[in-house]
């Protein structure tokens, strides 16, 4: 039989970062939370919680916070069409927990993600991981959706395919003119400096493979931030392969300039949902599905 205040416990722990906020938030006693934690670990034969600044949840304290946050999911369906049986305060929240790229966050997602946000059951908690990683959350069982490159499904999850999200390599005119004098060749890539996100970012690889049938190892200046990316463009810091939502006004002013015009990257990007929790994010699904039809380039 689950040890529903024990589980609680956890969950409030991990999400509050110390027993003593978590038992503010129940309205127990800091011992009290104590003891339901120390009675599940010895009953389960585990570590739930990492003690520490903040208190986090080990693998297997994860696990029971991925079923409370299910749990809640169910809770927030069932209020929805019939209130009585959660009670007259309503239910709790539930917390939506999804995996996107940066840059689709930056560029077309944002507006499916507010026709949730706008819920009063619901809340976010984004993870940003690089949309060839994001499966393997799915895998490990730490979300229940993803925004992934992959049209391969996950464990049990379904894929929706969404479009893709098109990239240009840019970079500004004085930048092009100080590294690219002679125009852009596999020579002076391989010293000219460029933009990577962080080191799973493949793109500016994929992008030199393409056009010159080359794997180059130009230095690299890591800069984890899409609008950061743009902005070290502009500053003449390096080139790199920007979403070109965000750098066609600058494209047509010419404060950014093509490497090599029209040589755009396409990465075609694709929603997956887990199957046993799919009925419950089905309007997130749709605004998702939704948001890309509108911004994306739908190949089919």
């Amino acid at each position: 039989m689950i040890d529903y205040p024990a589980f609680e416990a956890v969950f409030a722990i991990d999400q509050e970062g110390s027993f003593e906020r978590a038992a503010r938030r129940l309205g127990v006693t800091p011992s009290a939370i104590s003891h339901r934690v120390r009675s599940l670990e010895e009953r389960i034969g585990a570590i739930v919680l990492v003690r520490g600044s903040p208190c986090r949840a080990t693998e297997a304290g994860r696990r029971i916070c991925r079923h409370m946050e299910r749990l809640r999911l169910i809770e927030a369906d069932l209020a929805a069409t019939d209130p009585a049986a959660v009670g007259g305060g309503g239910p709790r929240r539930a917390t939506v927990r999804i995996v996107v790229n940066s840059d689709s966050l930056a560029t077309w997602l944002m507006p499916a993600l507010a026709t949730i946000a706008g819920r009063p059951d619901r809340l976010l908690d984004i993870a940003i991981e690089d949309q060839d990683h994001a499966r393997d959350w799915l895998e490990r069982g730490e979300t229940d959706a993803a925004v992934t490159a992959s049209p391969k499904p996950a464990a049990a999850c379904d894929v929706h395919p969404l479009g893709a999200l098109r990239y240009r390599a840019t970079a500004s005119p004085d930048f092009v003119a100080a590294h690219f004098p002679g125009g852009v060749t596999r020579e002076a890539l391989a010293k000219a400096p460029c933009l990577v996100f962080n080191r799973k970012d493949a793109l500016q690889d994929r992008w030199m493979d393409d056009r010159f049938a080359a794997r180059l190892q130009p230095p690299s200046h890591r800069l984890p931030s899409t609008t950061g990316f743009v902005e070290a463009s502009l500053s003449g810091i390096g080139w790199g392969l920007n979403p070109e939502p965000l750098v066609a006004g600058h494209l047509a002013s010419g404060a950014l300039v093509e490497l090599v015009p029209g040589t755009p990257v396409d990465t075609d990007l694709y929603w997956q949902v887990s199957r046993s929790t799919a009925f419950l994010l089905e309007d997130l699904t749709r605004a998702i599905r939704a948001a890309a039809r509108a911004a994306l380039f739908q190949t089919t």
